[in-house]
């Protein structure tokens, strides 16, 4: 006999009531649906469209309120409940919550999901045969999103991050549409699943789009140069870094690109707040 699929959605027919609810067959296999998973009173002999999945104890469960998202049936499910070192659970419209294992996350916790962050999942199952909910791939990202048009450029966009890692973000836009927000784009690295927003700054010929979660030039230069003031009071007065520095340093410790921070300096000396010497930056 073979057994029915968990993670899938089978047709069943009612082969009789129970106290805790009914019990429904098909194949020879039986599975419970407890009164709770179904929102309406059934007769034996019916056939319904149930939604199977296995509980703690390994039983056959049932349930006829369908889930979001099943075997390579892919949508956003939000988080629950953040288990550290373990994953998060995610709710896929049913009772029981989907967990997406630590594996499928970030290496760093810091930019783990949060409750209330969304994820881009389908079902799958780990090596003892147990549901998990699994993060798409960029190719299966690909194939669900559309092509951006070129109006888009310039244009305010929000989305949610799907990947997330020191060279970049990938994030799926509420218009459907791909977007990579490369690391000098962003003053920090978003957690996978946040809902951002930003501006177009490219059309690609392969339709996705880059984006930048930072403000326009003009509005960043501020708050560019009050991050700069800080480092420089934090650090008496003095910080190794000039219009002279390497750009890799410069990100690694203010998290703007160098032009920004050869801007933000501009705007200082004008200002009359700094002065340069050798190679470093002096608070005057």
């Amino acid at each position: 006999m073979n057994l029915l699929p968990i993670g899938t959605i089978q047709p069943m027919t009612v082969n009789r009531t129970i106290d805790t609810g009914y019990v429904l067959i098909k194949d020879g296999q039986e599975a419970l649906l407890h009164h709770n998973d179904t929102e309406n009173n059934l007769e034996v002999d019916q056939v319904v469209d149930a939604f199977l999945y296995n509980d703690k104890k390994g039983n056959l469960i049932a349930t006829t309120k369908l889930p979001y998202v099943s075997m390579d049936v892919y949508d956003w499910a939000e988080v629950v409940e953040v288990m550290p070192h373990l994953g998060v659970f995610v709710n896929i419209g049913i009772a029981k919550e989907m967990l997406v294992s630590k594996d499928d996350l970030p290496l760093f916790e810091s930019v783990w999901p949060t409750p209330g962050d969304k994820l881009f999942v389908t079902l799958g199952k780990d090596r003892k045969g147990r549901l998990l909910a699994i993060p798409a791939t960029e190719g299966i990202v690909e194939r669900e999103v559309e092509s951006a048009p070129e109006e888009l450029i310039k244009q305010s966009v929000s989305g949610t991050i799907y990947f997330t890692d020191k060279e970049g973000s990938a994030m799926i836009t509420t218009d459907n549409h791909r977007g990579f927000i490369h690391r000098t784009e962003r003053k920090s690295e978003p957690r996978l699943g946040e809902f951002v927003q930003g501006r177009v700054i490219d059309v690609k010929d392969d339709g996705s789009i880059n984006v930048s979660l930072r403000p326009l030039k003009q509005e960043s230069m501020g708050s560019d140069a009050e991050a700069i003031l800080e480092k420089l009071e934090a650090n008496d007065g003095v910080i190794p870094f000039s219009d002279k520095s390497d750009p890799e340093d410069i990100l690694g410790t203010f998290q703007i690109s160098k032009a920004a921070f050869k801007r933000a300096l501009g705007k200082l000396l004008k200002e009359g707040k700094i002065e340069q010497r050798d190679g470093k930056t002096y608070l005057k």
